[in-house]
C-alpha cells in the first residue's frame, strides 16, 4: 500500500477510533453504574412486619462493634445506604429532617427515635465524608466496608439501597421503606 492510501484509509479510520474510544468510554462507565447498582445474591428472605429484625454487630467508624440489639427499648429505623448511591444521598436530606423532629419526642413504650445506619461502602473515607456531608447527627453508623457482600445486607435481604427497616421497641419490624412522609406518619403512631 503507498504513502497516500495510507493517509486516506487513516483519514476515514480516525473518526471512528474515535467514535469507538468514546463508546468503550461510555461502555465501561455503564458498567460501573450497573455495577454500583447491582447486588450480591441475597441469602435470606427480607424481614416481614411483625417479625423479629435479625440481629447486627457491625463496626462503627472507630473499629468499635455496635450491635442493633443494644439499641432495644427505642425506635430505630434500620436504613441501608451507600455514600456512592444518589437516591440515597438525596433520601438523607429527608431522613435528617425526620431523625431531627422525633429523636425526642415522646413515645407510648420507647425513650427516643434513632437511625441505625448500615453503609454498603468499601473505603471508609468516602463513607465517613458522606456523613460528614449530609449531617448524618445519630450515632449509630456501622459497616463492614464489603459494599453488597455485607453480612447485614444479605441478613436483611437486601437487593437494592435505599432501604429501611422500622423497629419498635422491642426490635419488631413495623414498616419497611418508609420514606419521607411515610415515615413521619409511622412515627405518629408510634407517639
Amino acid at each position: 500500500m503507498d504513502t497516500k492510501t495510507m493517509k486516506k484509509y487513516a483519514l476515514y479510520a480516525l473518526p471512528l477510533i474515535i467514535v469507538i474510544s468514546v463508546g468503550v468510554g461510555l461502555a465501561v462507565d455503564v458498567r460501573k453504574d450497573i455495577e454500583a447498582s447491582v447486588a450480591a445474591p441475597v441469602s435470606q428472605e427480607q424481614p416481614k412486619v411483625g417479625d423479629m429484625a435479625p440481629e447486627i454487630a457491625q463496626p462503627d467508624l472507630d473499629g468499635d462493634t455496635i450491635t442493633l440489639s443494644s439499641l432495644r427499648g427505642k425506635i430505630v429505623l434500620v436504613d441501608f445506604w451507600a455514600s456512592w448511591c444518589k437516591p440515597c444521598r438525596e433520601e438523607n436530606k429527608n431522613l435528617v429532617k425526620t431523625y431531627n423532629r422525633y429523636r425526642s419526642a415522646g413515645f407510648k413504650n420507647a425513650s427516643e427515635f434513632t437511625v441505625y445506619s448500615v453503609s454498603l461502602d468499601q473505603h471508609k473515607n468516602n463513607w465517613q465524608g458522606a456523613i460528614e456531608k449530609d449531617r448524618l447527627a445519630w450515632s449509630y453508623h456501622v459497616s463492614d466496608l464489603k459494599k453488597w457482600y455485607s453480612a447485614a445486607a444479605a441478613d436483611y435481604g437486601v437487593e437494592s439501597i435505599p432501604m429501611n427497616f422500622l423497629l419498635d421497641e422491642t426490635g419488631k419490624v413495623v414498616g419497611k421503606n418508609l420514606r419521607g412522609k411515610e415515615l413521619d406518619k409511622a412515627l405518629e403512631k408510634l407517639q
